[in-house]
């Protein structure tokens, strides 16, 4: 008998317990396990039931993503719930915690659920690209009703026990010890017919093919590049049309598609990616970490508001500080405002902002921070200001305290030079809304303690952003790949596309936005300070001077109500604007240029390839661990669509050599002294290799 399975036999029931932590995951292993108990309770005279039960955090998580691709041992899942559907006695699923994806096809195929009152239900399967491919798709609009199981599965997200138990997906929610509801509660079904789920008919009513028309409609709308949700509509149109057996044969062949798509590979590969993040070669993960138990924050601007927002989400007290007490009420009442629309929406409960906003303190006396574990600096972003910010910190905050900057391009290596302690300075790039976005660049510098770093990751995770290690350098990670973006974006401006041209084409790619929907947001006044200090210090970088004539006429973006585009008060939709159009025909004859046609393809070759390439030069200069930390910096801070799974994993699905051959091409072409193909990425093309392993 396998050790991920244990057995015992309570009053003549059979209790099979799963024992694979953390999730019990559905390894070769524990199915096999499963297996043997399932067949060996079945042939004991003394058994009468069974109950099937993880730990209390989890039933079970669902099949090891890890298999894919890769041979599997017998027996697979299907094969396990062949086996429950032919057991002679009544079997139960005691649901602690969670059961997901295949957990959740176990379950189903046992012929009761009880489950604990906090427990979730769920089929996420459609997050990895894939679909449920053991029955699920079959089983579950036999007991939900179908537009409740469609939209579980094409979302992907989980119910809570209560609501499962009104669909009929679970049959009772457990008072008490789970194992004891659910060793009474079979007790007494105990010699009653055992119901299967396979033999019921499915949850649906009225016009079947009216309702499979509309769904595939409202869910073609909703999943733009993910072919999965769809699939997954398809499977349940043959689950309410066809036998159990022929609906299962539709599943594992949509499934067997799935599995091979880009789509479903990239993101596979965000999903590892993420969990990749915090391990730091050298440093351990016994590495003593700081106590984070108050946190301050300097600027109660947009950034600083987001930063302590973040905080208090996650329980931490933290004291708001700004140098003014209008700038300071300004930014309080922002954060109460920004919450208060939250709970609007019905996303958070009127308590739940009461408390938050109850471990979020105003200041503008510097000296009230000194007894904080992590001062986060979101002043100016000039060097200036911040290194004299991070004196005055210095002589203020207390010895041990992590001191963070915010900065998005500054050197802090210079910026804790300006500190008799540069060990315990650290870079926490946020992005904007700091309160919403999920990334968060971890900047160490030169002398910073690894503590110092271990502290700042587990802190990441603690607000629930998805922390990355960057080394020291202009614009980190993500900006220092996005300038070259910026650069090409212009450079095509210049030879003939408009703003719109380029914001569609990268918009069908899949991104968030185009670029000069993203430079009005941001406020093109931003780019145009980082553009004047790098005529200064960079000479040898070549911009297009058009975004500087935009400037020159006052165009910032939304906050102006004009930019790349004009913008109605109120309303945040770009509209095309004949005036811009001027600006860019009238520096094209300043520098003689004959505008072209432009391919969509060319525009997203070009802005895709100029990450790329930039990221090459990252990778092999250390400044980021893995080329899976860069793709999860641009997944998770800059809109790249999940479905390609990054810069760099998209780059190796293209494959490096075309990646390559593309860039080379580009060098012959307008600026083409701005393509410098990175040597990482002419070894890999030439040995066939990759970035992502």
């Amino acid at each position: 008998m396998s050790k991920v399975t244990l057995y015992e036999i309570r009053d003549g029931i059979a209790v099979i317990m799963m024992n694979n932590p953390p999730v019990n995951g559905l390894s070769d292993a524990l199915r096999a396990g499963i297996m043997d108990l399932l067949e060996k309770a079945d042939k004991d005279p003394a058994v009468k039931a069974v109950v099937l039960i993880g730990s209390p955090k989890a039933f079970s998580g669902g099949a090891d993503i890890r298999e894919f691709n890769k041979p599997r041992n017998k027996p697979d899942l299907p094969d396990v719930n062949d086996r429950q559907d032919s057991m002679t006695k009544p079997l139960v699923a005691a649901i602690g915690g969670f059961a997901l994806g295949g957990g959740l096809e176990l379950a189903l195929a046992c012929h009761y659920r009880v489950a604990a009152p906090r427990a979730q239900l769920g089929l996420p399967e459609v997050k990895l690209g894939i679909l449920p491919g053991s029955g699920g798709t079959q089983r579950l609009p036999r007991v939900v009703p179908m537009a409740e199981a469609v939209q579980m599965m094409t979302t992907g997200n989980p119910i809570p026990a209560e609501k499962a138990k009104g669909f009929g997906l679970v049959d009772e929610v457990a008072q008490g010890d789970l194992l004891d509801f659910s060793l009474n509660f079979i007790k007494t079904r105990i010699g009653k017919p055992l119901p299967r789920i396979r033999d019921m008919k499915p949850k649906i009513e009225g016009d079947v093919k009216a309702f499979f028309a509309k769904a595939r409609e409202e869910v073609a709308k909703a999943s733009r590049g993910y072919p999965a949700p769809l699939e997954i509509v398809g499977c349940a149109e043959a689950a309410a049309t066809l036998p159990f057996d022929e609906g299962r044969k539709h599943e594992r062949a949509a499934f067997a598609r799935l599995v091979e798509t880009s789509e479903s590979k990239s993101l596979r590969h965000a999903f590892f990616a993420e969990r990749q993040t915090t391990k730091i070669p050298d440093v351990p993960e016994d590495t003593p970490i700081r106590p984070i138990a108050k946190a301050a924050v300097i600027g109660a601007g947009t950034m600083g508001g987001g930063i302590a927002m973040s905080f208090a989400n996650a329980g931490i007290p933290v004291m708001l500080m700004d140098v003014t007490q209008e700038a300071l009420n300004k930014g309080l009442e922002k954060i109460r405002s920004n919450y208060g629309a939250t709970v609007a929406k019905g996303r958070l409960a009127q308590s739940d902002m009461d408390k938050r906003l109850g471990l979020i303190h105003g200041t503008i006396n510097l000296g009230q921070i000194a007894d904080a574990d992590i001062v986060v600096e979101a002043v100016f972003e000039r060097m200036d200001v911040k290194q004299d910010m991070f004196k005055k910190l210095d002589g203020i905050v207390k010895q041990g305290a992590i001191l963070a900057t915010n900065t998005s391009t500054l050197d802090v290596n210079q910026i804790a030079a300006a500190t008799s302690r540069p060990q315990d300075v650290i870079g926490t790039h946020f992005f904007s809304p700091a309160n919403v976005m999920r990334l968060l660049e971890v900047v160490r510098g030169k002398k910073t303690e690894k503590g110092v770093l271990a502290t700042t990751m587990k802190l990441g995770k603690t607000l629930k952003k998805v922390p990355v290690v960057s080394g020291v350098c202009d614009g980190f990670i993500g900006n220092r790949m996005l300038e070259k973006y910026g650069q090409q974006s212009l450079f095509l401006l210049d030879e003939g596309a408009s703003p719109q041209q380029v914001d569609a084409a990268m918009a069908k790619f899949g991104m968030a936005m185009g670029p000069f929907t993203m430079y009005d947001m941001a406020g093109n006044d931003i780019g145009w300070e980082i553009r004047k200090r790098r005529y200064q210090e960079r000479p040898d970088f070549v911009y297009s001077r058009i975004a500087d004539r935009i400037c020159e006429q006052g165009r910032f973006g939304q906050k102006t109500g004009k930019g790349f585009y004009k913008y109605e008060a109120g309303n945040r939709k770009p509209i095309p604007d004949p005036a811009v159009d001027e600006i860019i025909s009238q520096y094209r004859k300043e520098i003689g240029i004959t505008p072209r046609q432009i391919s969509a393809d060319e525009i997203v070759q070009r802005l895709v390839y100029a990450l790329v390439n930039e990221g090459a030069y990252i990778l092999a200069e250390g400044i980021a661990l893995r080329a899976s930390d860069i793709d999860m910096v641009y997944l998770t801070g800059y809109g790249f669509p999940a479905y390609r799974g990054g810069p760099m994993f998209y780059a190796d699905t293209v494959g490096l050599d075309k990646v390559l051959k593309s860039i080379e091409g580009f060098q012959k072409g307008y600026q083409g002294q701005a393509w410098k193909p990175a040597p990482l990425l002419v070894k890999l093309a030439k040995e066939s290799g990759r970035f992502n392993g």
